[in-house]
């Protein structure tokens, strides 16, 4: 765990008295809270978190006011308090602090959030997902989840994500990780399916674990990608969470034959209906050599989720990022350890979820060594790919850029199946950063103009 300074200490106490006002009368202590974060950190780096945050404080009638305040109705009271402590205190303040702090002493992308795959195995067989090619053949034990976790607090990072195959299939040890780390936040990208009464019991006890259930849609566009009776178990599973009054929200996939379905008025008000109080959103990527490259949303529809989810922003009590969409607010791709990476079940450490060429590995390098490695150094040479903050990624919306990267670093396809050449993964995506560019660079330029007109 990184040092706490006399700064944050002070910080740290000032917060617990602060969060304590929220359980008596969270209405009056709300605005109280946001003047006292502007007053105690004012970090370059949470600036703008705290601008928007004021803005959406100083407005109660608004959706997101109500958001937020729909927390204290909704949510288990201890719950909360540990989210909002280790959330705001260890990742906020301590957390961003170290990294900022790490990264220049190391000349090195330190990220905030850390993605890695516990298992390989899945319970489910979903159309388009290379991690089913995997099997059950990939873990990593719990003393290397355990160092990560350790080693990457040491660099300031208190956010730990999980993804696969279904981490849920190692249930146990992503409780126990949860009650040896009690100052870190885990989240988990799950298909839902092995959410029970008895696990939820384990998640209310722990306080600290959140998961983000996948769904395609309603059910036929669930149920066609990830199986029949899928869909139900998911609804089951969110009533289960919602009933234990605890903090969830949902993962969403739009792709070329369900864009319309996720895009929905609809939809969103059936997952703020059904307790959801977040939503990831993702396009499709045809990564791996089976990749179904039809299912690559098309422009339009790329552009289609940039319109809704803007409107939805401004009327919906739910809290969405779409990882491809939203790279304007977050300066482009968030991948490379500038944000986040990814840490396969074989432990190789990937710039991203969706980028499986590596330099590193867990288990013979650490952490740190895997940040000044060169792969992940010349993703934060070139961060940002484009200028324009709508073609974030190096992959899907600017042909080339990861091929250099991989080619010049001399990193290797993580794939033990069928391990895919870098040229040949880029081809896929070829046409359809081509016709997005023209898309995305007529949004790029109506945004600016808005945001001048604003000025």
């Amino acid at each position: 765990m990184a040092k706490k300074t006399l700064k944050d200490k002070a910080a740290v106490f000032a917060t617990k008295k602060a969060l304590s006002y929220l359980e008596k009368d969270p209405d009056k202590s709300i605005p109280k809270l946001m003047t006292w974060w502007e007053r105690v950190d004012k970090s370059e780096g949470n600036a703008n978190k705290q601008r928007i945050i004021r803005e959406i404080v100083d407005n109660p009638d608004n959706n997101w006011y109500r958001l937020v305040r729909s927390l204290w109705d909704d949510l288990d009271r201890e719950v909360l308090k540990t989210i909002f402590e280790n959330l705001i205190i260890n990742s906020f303040l301590i957390g961003n602090r170290v990294e900022v702090e790490k990264s220049q002493e190391y000349d090195c992308n330190v990220p905030w959030a850390i993605l890695m795959d516990p298992t390989s195995a899945c319970n489910l067989h979903c159309t388009g997902c290379w991690a089913a090619d995997y099997g059950n053949k990939l873990n990593m034990d719990y003393d290397t989840l355990d160092s990560i976790i350790m080693q990457g607090k040491e660099l300031g990072c208190y956010m730990y994500i999980y993804s696969g195959g279904e981490p849920m299939v190692r249930k146990k040890d992503l409780i126990r990780l949860c009650e040896a780390h009690d100052d870190c936040l885990f989240l988990a990208f799950t298909n839902g399916t092995l959410i029970d009464e008895e696990f939820a019991d384990e998640m209310l006890r722990v306080k600290n674990f959140i998961p983000a259930i996948s769904i395609e849609g309603f059910e036929e566009a669930t149920d066609s990608r990830r199986g029949e009776g899928t869909y139900k178990k998911v609804i089951r599973a969110m009533e289960i969470l919602r009933k234990k009054k605890l903090l969830f929200g949902a993962s969403c996939c739009y792709t070329r034959t369900n864009t319309d379905s996720i895009a929905s008025e609809e939809f969103i008000d059936a997952l703020v209906n059904w307790g959801c109080k977040f939503a990831w959103f993702f396009t499709y990527m045809p990564v791996g050599v089976n990749a179904v490259t039809e299912l690559i949303a098309s422009p339009e529809q790329r552009e289609q989720m940039y319109y809704a989810l803007r409107g939805y922003r401004k009327t919906k009590s739910i809290f969405t990022i779409d990882f491809w969409n939203d790279g304007e607010y977050i300066n482009g791709c968030i991948a490379g350890g500038r944000y986040y990476l990814h840490i396969s079940a074989n432990g190789d450490i990937e710039p991203c979820a969706f980028i499986h060429y590596s330099d590193s590995n867990i288990h013979e390098k650490t952490l740190l060594e895997a940040y000044q490695s060169p792969l992940f150094q010349a993703y934060r040479q070139n961060q940002p790919f484009n200028e324009n903050m709508l073609r974030p990624c190096p992959l899907l919306d600017n042909v080339g850029a990861l091929t250099k990267m991989v080619t010049a670093t001399d990193a290797k396809s993580t794939d033990l199946e069928s391990p895919e050449d870098v040229h040949d993964l880029s081809a896929k995506t070829v046409d359809a950063a081509n016709n997005w560019e023209a898309v995305a660079d007529k949004l790029w330029e109506k945004t600016q103009a808005e945001q001048k007109e604003k000025v």
